[in-house]
């Protein structure tokens, strides 16, 4: 099959090599670019729990003086795998939803111990931080990356892509669904998809491209990719 993957190439190389073990062929369209952004200095130590609902959120953190034993609560594997590689050993995962992420701190982190700090991007698709306030916690948000689009493809890539549509897509966040749909239409791609399987991540996700002609659309979890292949 011809997939085509949609994230920044750090956060999906190790998938396009797997995919391309499994025989697939691979083309890689890069929605959004990553920029750090610069914030406040916080005192991590005044913080009994650390909250990361994107792996980028770690990436753009210097954690090197952030006491590692510190809980640490990652909205999915695909986070969590990046936490332990930074050093984290106390994590509580979700499976890849704000909401569950959200019990899982209800159900493991006292409120009465000690504050949250919450690390992430400037756009988020839930009011984490809100929901657990009003809870009852104290959590301090920090924003350490932004996302801006990337809206320039080559010409030899739109004409390779026009030539073999892929068979599956993959779009990971609300921002790059519309980022994706706006390239469709700058490069006139928009009717093309009629025989292509949409996989999002969320059902506001896939919501913004649903203005496009599928062959069905499939919603999954982080980490859960090649599962998904099996199902069509």
């Amino acid at each position: 099959m011809h997939i085509l993957l949609t994230r920044p190439l750090d956060d999906c190389k190790e998938l396009i090599l797997r995919f391309k073990f499994l025989g697939h062929k691979v083309s890689h369209l890069p929605v959004i670019k990553i920029q750090n952004v610069n914030h406040d200095k916080v005192n991590v130590d005044e913080f009994g729990g650390i909250i990361f609902t994107s792996a980028n959120a770690i990436k753009n953190l210097n954690t090197s003086s952030i006491n590692k034993q510190i809980n640490c609560f990652c909205v999915g594997s695909s986070t969590e795998k990046v936490a332990k590689q930074n050093g984290f050993q106390n994590i509580f995962c979700a499976d890849g939803n704000v909401n569950n992420l959200k019990e899982v701190i209800l159900q493991n982190f006292d409120k009465k111990h000690s504050n949250l700090l919450y690390v992430s991007g400037e756009i988020i698709s839930s009011n984490l931080d809100k929901d657990l306030i009003s809870e009852g916690y104290i959590v301090k948000r920090i924003i350490n990356y932004s996302v801006v689009p990337n809206d320039e493809v080559s010409d030899e890539f739109i004409r390779d892509l026009k030539s073999s549509i892929p068979d599956i897509v993959y779009v990971y966040s609300e921002n790059s669904a519309r980022n994706y749909l706006s390239l469709l239409k700058k490069y006139k791609l928009s009717d093309c998809w009629m025989d292509t399987n949409l996989m999002c991540l969320g059902e506001k996700t896939s919501s913004v491209l649903n203005e496009i002609k599928w062959k069905k659309i499939f919603l999954f979890n982080s980490g859960e990719e090649e599962f998904l292949l099996y199902k069509i």
